[in-house]
């Protein structure tokens, strides 16, 4: 491979936040593109290039500060240097049908509320919003394309991480990022879950880099997140509000320079958002009504991280009212597990009332009355559920309640 003399370009540029001085490069990417940094420069590797006199003429800031915007970005915040980096694109009026196909293709018959999401994350980039989830166990979804056109859109604000990185405790990566993306995630962990959720809400964080002192910085940054498991990719509680789960159909052709076509349909697009009207109004902390965001995907996921004891409980109930024939089934514990028993689920006293009082918030009657409940007898040579009184604080679940859960 020959040797390339690389000749500096006469408009080198250097800028000094608070002590430490830093040269602004344009550096290429793998694709060819010019990407700018800023890369720390010692004092003395300019005063040898460009002599001590230099120095002087270098723009000086107090420090680093994070503030977003995309419509009226400042690069100097009074006497502090704008970390958030600007957008390349500049708005203009043109067609976009390239993203338009995508971003139906992504969010179905909620095209109109994807729109609004990447308006908010356009015009409004402080505001918070409900961490989105694509899921298919199909192949050739769109769903890397659709992070990869997050990328094009926001460019050096994205940034794509795995499950090992987001469980990492150096995250200064996130420092400064609108948009946070894990392809293949897989967080089943309920203190990854935990993580994420407080995340996803919270306004400020510990940012944490090596060799370096944790320090606050704001957070506003959004997570996207991709899996092809359509059951278990997180863990999400019932009345969660905080995920927006969209299961992705198959793609039906396949173009490989479909996003060179979505690269030249940016400034359009953007443009379209600048002026568009929102569908929604602000109705949560995270926006969206969180009725609009309850899908079938996000209900097959909290239905599959339920534990196997309340889902045994809630069969074994509903099979009771199914079998007499009525609408709410009165127990105690103990009748239960005589029930478990009788069906081979090992389950103890201790797990039927997480189930019964943390997860489905019952309580028992104030004092021991007499119940109905039901035990497993013979009738006419075939099992079935026979009444039994008896006395105690027992509790009550409906068929309503079992429907809604």
């Amino acid at each position: 491979m020959e040797d390339v003399t690389v000749i500096p370009p006469a408009d080198d540029r250097f800028e000094r936040i608070g002590t430490t001085y830093y040269k602004i490069v344009r550096q290429p990417n793998a694709a060819g593109q010019l990407i700018e940094r800023s890369i720390p420069w010692t004092i003395e590797a300019i005063r040898q290039d460009y002599g001590k006199d230099f120095l002087a003429n270098v723009p000086k800031y107090d420090g680093f500060c994070c503030v977003p915007s995309h419509l009226d970005y400042q690069p100097v915040v009074g006497s502090f240097k704008n970390k958030y980096s600007p957008l390349s694109h500049i708005p203009a009026e043109g067609e976009w049908p390239c993203i338009e196909s995508l971003v139906r293709h992504i969010f179905g018959e909620q095209y109109d509320l994807g729109l609004d999401y990447l308006q908010i994350l356009y015009t409004m980039p402080l505001q918070k919003l409900p961490i989105l989830l694509l899921v298919s166990e199909e192949r050739n979804t769109g769903k890397s394309t659709f992070l990869n056109f997050l990328k094009l859109l926001f460019e050096a604000n994205v940034t794509f991480n795995t499950n090992e990185n987001f469980r990492s405790q150096f995250n200064d990566d996130w420092n400064g990022k609108l948009v946070i993306v894990v392809d293949e995630v897989l967080l089943n962990k309920r203190e990854d879950s935990e993580r994420l959720k407080n995340l996803s809400t919270t306004y400020n964080y510990k940012m944490e880099a090596k060799g370096r002192d944790r320090e606050e910085v704001s957070f506003f940054a959004k997570f996207v997140l991709c899996s092809n498991n359509e059951y278990l990719p997180v863990v999400i509680d019932p009345g969660e509000t905080r995920y927006w789960v969209r299961k992705v159909p198959r793609l039906t052709t396949d173009d490989t320079t479909f996003l060179e076509k979505i690269r030249y349909e940016i400034p359009a697009f953007l443009h379209a958002l600048t002026y568009r009207r929102l569908i929604t109004a602000e109705e949560s902390r995270m926006w969206f009504n969180p009725a609009l965001l309850d899908t079938e995907a996000l209900q097959r996921i909290i239905r599959a991280n339920r534990n196997r004891v309340e889902l045994e409980l809630a069969e074994l109930l509903t099979e009771i009212m199914d079998s007499r024939k009525i609408d709410e089934v009165d127990f105690c514990f103990n009748d239960i597990l005589s029930l478990f028993g009788y069906r081979q689920v090992k389950a103890d006293r201790s797990q039927l009332r997480k189930v019964v009082q943390d997860c489905w918030k019952l309580r028992p009657a104030s004092n021991s009355f007499c119940y109905t409940t039901y035990t497993v007898g013979m009738f006419l040579n075939e099992e079935t559920y026979v009444e039994t009184r008896r006395c105690g604080r027992y509790y009550t679940v409906t068929r309503q309640m079992l429907e809604n859960l």
